[in-house]
């Protein structure tokens, strides 16, 4: 069974960092790219970055130079570290998993095409 499981969220003051990671289990990485995305209160859900097997990534322009998305493919696990956060980045972030050859990772920095699986979600607060 395809799983991908976000943990790592929490409470952080503005500027302050955390590293989100995402665990995937039931296929490799080898196979499939990594998205992350959040949705904010009252708000529609938005990818913010993503990786392919090869190690590629792209950013939305809001999160560049502030987030870095990586993986690490022997241990299944892919993690988005984000620093100088705002309070506009209080959100729920998920990550998503898609087939390589069924969906892209494009310049604008949101995975698309077949996203097969969602995790849950972890909460990161970062009050004004």
């Amino acid at each position: 069974q395809l799983q991908v499981v976000e943990s790592g969220g929490g409470l952080v003051q503005p500027g302050g960092s955390l590293r989100l990671s995402c665990a995937a289990s039931g296929f490799t990485l080898d196979h499939y790219r990594i998205g992350w995305f959040r949705q904010a209160p009252g708000k529609e859900r938005e990818g913010i970055s993503c990786i392919s097997p090869d190690g590629s990534t792209n950013y939305r322009n809001f999160v560049k130079g502030r987030f870095t998305i990586s993986s690490d493919n022997a241990k299944n696990m892919v993690y988005l570290q984000m620093n100088s956060l705002k309070p506009e980045d209080t959100a729920v972030y998920y990550c998503a998993a898609a087939p390589r050859i069924q969906s892209m990772c494009g310049s604008a920095g949101q995975l698309a095409g077949y996203l097969e699986v969602w995790g849950q979600g972890t909460l990161v607060t970062v009050p004004a």
